[in-house]
């Protein structure tokens, strides 16, 4: 089945206000900045946005923060977006804060299918608020939820035309075990080779779990910080 789409506009049709979206990516590496263009100029609103962090003012998330495109994230991380801790401190924005590891446990378990899971990260802070606690081999542990999505918007580095993926580097995080945690998944790639090219023991996402790919332009690929040596 051939999920090469044309377009980042035609990958997100069918993302309706209201809606749940993960999209993958730390930092700026990874993320699926034509996708979230497109969704910038869709004016979409009420959006819940999982995501290791909301990138800056100016770039990624931070271009739908600026909007007020977004009504929730669920994050690990506020990161360098003063937008995101404005409106954070202001109460515009709702923001639940996971341990990193918490968050990613969240979502890969989305993925598989596991409802919740217990972890004893974040156990005696604000993070436990509300939260069922349970002790295990003299440990106390948080129940966590399972994270997923009405879309999963990932980035990969290669796709074929069935949609198996392959990432490089740091860019696999969060995008891998988001591809699986989406009712539909739509694939942000540099570049789409023809079916049978990708090494099936190169492959980390499967097909099975992408509905739509589409071939990215102009990557900026900024860095968040550019430290130079004296």
């Amino acid at each position: 089945m051939n999920k090469i789409v044309n377009s980042a506009e035609e990958a997100i049709k069918g993302i309706e206000n209201g809606m749940t979206l993960m999209l993958g990516g730390f930092g700026l590496c990874g993320i699926p900045e034509n996708a979230l263009k497109a969704l910038v100029a869709s004016d979409v609103t009420g959006l819940t946005c999982i995501s290791n962090n909301a990138g800056v003012d100016d770039f990624g998330l931070g271009l739908l923060l600026r909007k007020h495109q977004i009504k929730k994230m669920i994050s690990s991380y506020v990161g360098e977006n003063k937008e995101f801790e404005r409106q954070l401190l202001s109460g515009e924005l709702e923001v639940e804060l996971n341990p990193q590891g918490t968050l990613a446990e969240r979502v890969r378990a989305g993925g598989e299918g596991i409802p919740a899971f217990f972890v004893p990260a974040g156990y005696g802070t604000e993070v436990a608020e509300g939260k069922e606690v349970r002790e295990f081999n003299g440990k106390m542990h948080l129940l966590e939820h399972a994270l997923t999505a009405d879309f999963a918007i990932v980035k990969a580095w290669k796709a074929d035309a069935y949609g198996n993926l392959v990432y490089r580097d740091t860019a696999n995080n969060f995008n891998n075990m988001m591809a699986a945690a989406g009712k539909i998944t739509i694939a942000e790639v540099e570049e789409i080779v023809p079916v049978g090219e990708i090494d099936p023991n190169h492959v980390h996402t499967p097909g099975i779990f992408v509905q739509r790919v589409f071939k990215g332009e102009l990557f900026e690929k900024r860095i968040e910080f550019v430290t130079e040596k004296q």
